[in-house]
């Protein structure tokens, strides 16, 4: 049996108005894998410990399978928790600490069975006689795992179960996971702040900062089509260039986005997305570009849609089977301050604040939901080409992907073609204007 999970209007809150979880509002269907993905500090193990019945719920409503669950205990709820520190008995065996929850629900009944078929799921059917301390932490974490599967539980509710192992067991045990909750058709609920895990195993991908749901979606649509900034910038490897850029759109000439010492210019006649840019005339924009999305060749070779750009090469980083190139091109970045490590802000619960204007109120509710601020520049940039600092540095960054038989070494001016079609461009409140927010180009086929 496997059961769906709703939370309504969620939120918790500690002492001192202290808010963790704001007003969260998600549908997991049975059977779904569901990752909660935020930076450290945005509430998604609070989410996750709400769901469990290990937190009381301050506001809201969680239902299990349409039913209220506020009030039921943990032991009723019928899920089960894999942890990130593996939490084992250390006096026990494998087999026993595999067999410690049934024989709670059934100290007479003979476990030996399920135990047995659990180890060879995991393929850890060598080790059910050892104790903790004999196994590696691989085989510990695939134990913890296995205590949670011989319940049967109606959910797996899984906080960062992967962290305190080394980089190539997590992608093996990432494998594992996912072959295993497909195989068993369980519900699972992951936390993770590793963006990279998040888009290997879920079904969809639930992004957190400061307590509030900033977009749910598919990991391809939360890649291909952020919400925001703070999703651009939190989802993909290596960073999504984010720049700062003024539009110019003038009646007798064509479209531009100043990015500082250069620009970019629309192609016309202009497509839908960037039509929707022209009420962004004479206003500071943040332009996104990943990576894959400018490549390295000559003006000459440039494909419809593509405008030049030329950068000067910062650093090289050498990854094998692609290599990263970081340019300055004489424009300026734009930050999300709080991106590591967003904490949420205090505010007072119960009753009601009564100074203070609905138009207020709403303003502060809207805050919350965007992505955050970012720098804002001192003064408009200019159009040109890329003029070198004092110190022969130019400033701002954009890394480029390429492959890895293109030689370029420090201070090389290179130029470089940007693909309008992968343009995102939000506005100073980090919402995105570019691609339109109302369409799903490529996604809804």
């Amino acid at each position: 049996m496997t059961r769906a999970i709703s939370l309504h209007d969620v939120s918790k809150t500690y002492a001192r108005g202290v808010r963790v979880v704001d007003r969260l509002s998600l549908d997991i269907a049975p059977g779904e894998f569901l990752v909660l993905l935020g930076p450290s500090g945005c509430g998604k193990s609070t989410v996750l410990r709400m769901i469990a019945g290990l937190e009381e719920i301050t506001d809201g409503e969680l239902l299990l399978d349409g039913a209220h669950a506020n009030d039921l205990l943990p032991a009723e709820r019928r899920m089960a928790m894999v942890f990130q520190n593996f939490a084992l008995y250390p006096n026990m065996t494998t087999r026993g600490n595999i067999g410690f929850p049934l024989r709670v629900e059934d100290p007479q009944a003979d476990h030996t069975a399920r135990v047995d078929a659990t180890a060879r799921m995991l393929g850890i059917e060598d080790l059910l006689d050892r104790l903790p301390a004999q196994l590696s932490g691989g085989e510990r974490q695939r134990v913890a795992m296995g205590r949670a599967i011989s319940r049967r539980p109606t959910a797996f509710l899984m906080d960062e179960p992967l962290s305190n192992l080394d980089a190539k067991l997590r992608n093996h045990l990432r494998a594992e996971i996912t072959r295993l909750t497909r195989e068993l058709g369980v519900t699972t609920v992951y936390v993770t702040h590793d963006q990279s895990e998040a888009m290997s195993l879920g079904d969809r991908v639930a992004v957190l900062r400061g307590g509030v749901l900033q977009q749910v979606d598919t990991p391809r649509a939360v890649y291909a089509l952020p919400r925001n900034v703070f999703v651009a910038a939190f989802i993909g490897t290596p960073r999504i260039n984010l720049l700062r850029g003024l539009v110019r759109a003038p009646l007798d000439g064509a479209m531009t986005i100043s990015l500082g010492k250069q620009y970019l210019r629309l192609p016309e006649p202009l497509c839908l997305d960037h039509q929707l840019l022209r009420v962004q005339q004479g206003r500071e924009v943040i332009v996104g570009l990943r990576s894959e999305a400018v490549r390295i060749a000559k003006p000459s070779s440039a494909r419809p849609g593509e405008v030049l750009l030329t950068g000067l090469v910062e650093h090289v980083e050498f990854q094998g089977h692609e290599v990263l190139v970081h340019f300055n091109t004489g424009s300026r970045p734009a930050l999300v301050p709080d991106l590591e490590a967003p904490r949420p802000a205090t505010r007072p619960v119960g009753r009601r604040r009564r100074d203070g204007t609905v138009l207020d109120r709403l303003r502060h509710r809207a805050g919350a939901l965007r992505a955050g601020p970012v720098v804002v520049m001192d003064e408009p940039p200019e159009p040109g080409p890329p003029v070198a600092a004092p110190d022969g540095r130019l400033p701002g960054d954009l890394i480029v992907r390429t492959t890895p038989d293109i030689d370029l070494r420090h201070g090389m001016q290179v130029p470089l073609l940007v693909d309008l079609a992968h343009l995102f461009v939000f506005d100073q409140h980090g919402d995105r204007i570019c691609p339109a927010p109302a369409r799903l180009p490529d996604l809804e086929e």
